[in-house]
C-alpha cells in the first residue's frame, strides 16, 4: 500500500483528501470542546486557590464523551449521520430527529481539512514532511478556529507541537537544529516586543502570549529565515480581513481581531510555498 501511495501522487492526494474528512470531523469536536475543558480546569484552579468550595460535573466531559448528539433534543447521532459533509448534505442540514438546523460550519470545517489535506500532499509529496505536514496542518486549524470563537490558542495544542518541531530538526525534515532553536527563539521574542513597545506606547494589549507561542513554533519547525515572511504575511491578511470585516459592519472597530489565524495561515503558506517566496524576494531585491 505504501508503495502505491509512492508511486501514483494523484492516489496519494486522493487518501489525503479522504483523511483529512475524517480528521476534520473530529477537528469539529476539538475546536468546540477543547475551551469548554479548559474553561472548567481554570474555574476548578480559582475556586482551589481561593479556597472556595467547588462542585464538580456530575458527567464527564472530554474528546471522547459524551459521545456526538443533537444540541436541541440530545439525539444520539448514529455512525451514517456523522459521514463527513456527505451526511450534511444527504440530511438537508437538518437533525435527523428533531429537523433543527445544523450549523453550516461544522461540514465548513471538514471539507476545509479536507482540501488543506490534499493541497500538503501534492506539493509535498510522499515522505516525512507529508505525515508532520498533515499533522501541522490538522493543528493549525484548530488553533485558529479556536482562536476566532475565544481569543484563545491553547498551550496543550502549541506547546507539544513546538517541541516537535525541534525534535524533526534533529532528522532535518524541515530545519536544521541551529535554525530550528533560533527560530524557536526569535519568533517568541519579536511578537514579545511589539506586544510590550506597543503596551508601552498605549497602555493597552495589542496581542496574546498565545500568538508569541504559536510564531515560536512556526520558527521552530521552518527555522529563522522563515519568520520574516511569516510575519509580512500573517500581517497584510490580518489586516487586509480586518479592515475588510469593519467596513462591511461585520465586526466592530473597538473589538480584537485574533491573530493566531493569520499567523497559521503564514505558516502554512510558507511550509508549501516559503522557498519559492524567499527565492522571489531576493530577486526581486536583486541579492539573488
Amino acid at each position: 500500500m505504501l508503495t502505491m501511495l509512492e508511486q501514483f501522487p494523484p492516489l496519494l492526494i486522493g487518501v489525503a483528501l479522504l483523511l483529512g474528512l475524517l480528521v476534520g470531523s473530529f477537528l469539529n469536536v476539538v475546536i468546540y470542546r477543547l475551551p469548554v475543558m479548559l474553561q472548567r480546569d481554570w474555574r476548578r484552579d480559582c475556586h482551589e486557590f481561593l479556597q472556595l468550595p467547588y462542585s464538580e460535573p456530575t458527567e464527564a466531559f472530554n474528546l471522547m464523551w459524551p459521545a456526538s448528539h443533537c444540541p436541541a433534543c440530545n439525539a444520539p447521532i448514529k455512525a451514517y449521520q456523522n459521514i463527513p459533509v456527505l451526511s450534511y448534505l444527504l440530511l438537508a442540514g437538518r437533525c435527523a430527529n428533531c429537523a433543527t438546523p445544523i450549523a453550516w460550519r461544522y461540514p465548513l470545517v471538514e471539507a476545509f481539512t479536507g482540501l488543506c489535506s490534499a493541497l500538503v500532499a501534492w506539493k509535498l509529496g510522499f515522505g516525512l514532511g507529508l505525515a508532520f505536514g498533515l499533522l501541522l496542518t490538522w493543528s493549525l486549524i484548530a488553533l485558529s478556529f479556536i482562536d476566532f470563537d475565544h481569543q484563545l490558542l491553547p498551550d496543550s495544542i502549541t506547546l507539544p507541537m513546538l517541541w516537535l518541531g525541534l525534535l524533526l530538526s534533529l532528522f532535518g525534515v524541515y530545519a536544521e537544529p541551529r535554525d530550528a532553536i533560533i527560530g524557536a527563539a526569535a519568533g517568541y521574542w519579536v511578537l514579545w516586543s511589539v506586544y510590550q513597545g506597543f503596551k508601552l506606547l498605549t497602555g493597552k494589549e495589542g496581542m496574546g502570549f498565545g500568538d508569541f507561542k504559536l510564531l515560536a513554533l512556526l520558527g521552530a519547525w521552518f527555522g529563522w529565515q522563515y519568520l520574516p515572511q511569516i510575519v509580512l504575511l500573517s500581517s497584510l491578511l490580518g489586516a487586509l480581513v480586518g479592515v475588510t470585516m469593519i467596513a462591511t459592519g461585520r465586526r466592530e472597530a473597538s473589538k480584537p481581531i485574533p491573530f493566531g489565524p493569520y499567523l497559521a495561515a503564514a505558516g502554512w503558506i510558507a511550509m508549501l510555498w516559503g522557498d519559492d517566496i524567499n527565492r522571489w524576494y531576493l530577486h526581486f531585491a536583486g541579492l539573488n
